[in-house]
């Protein structure tokens, strides 16, 4: 089953790589794979209003924002620029403007 999408899509660091995050779905998969020594109080509540948003108790939109702020408060929210430019090119384009 998939979840619903955010509006627009979050960036979170990881190790080597920037992640893209864009709905429910990629907030689960990234929560799952947070360390265990790092879950703290806030782990707890994002996991928990992403249960709610998935039994559509929240809104999505809510998820994607108190998301937003998680990977700020943890230092892994990613910049646009923090992208490879071939990525950020890829996304600025269309299929009319090859």
């Amino acid at each position: 089953m998939a979840l619903e999408l955010f509006d627009r899509p979050l960036y979170a660091r990881r190790k080597y790589i920037v992640q893209e995050i864009t709905g429910l779905d990629d907030v689960f998969d990234f929560l799952d794979e947070w360390p265990k020594e790092k879950r703290d109080l806030t782990y707890e509540v994002m996991l928990k209003a992403c249960r709610m948003a998935a039994n559509r108790e929240l809104p999505v939109s809510v998820i994607a924002e108190n998301f937003r702020r998680f990977l700020k408060r943890h230092g892994k929210l990613a910049d646009i620029e923090d992208m490879p430019m071939h990525f950020r090119r890829a996304k600025d384009s269309n299929v009319s403007n090859n």
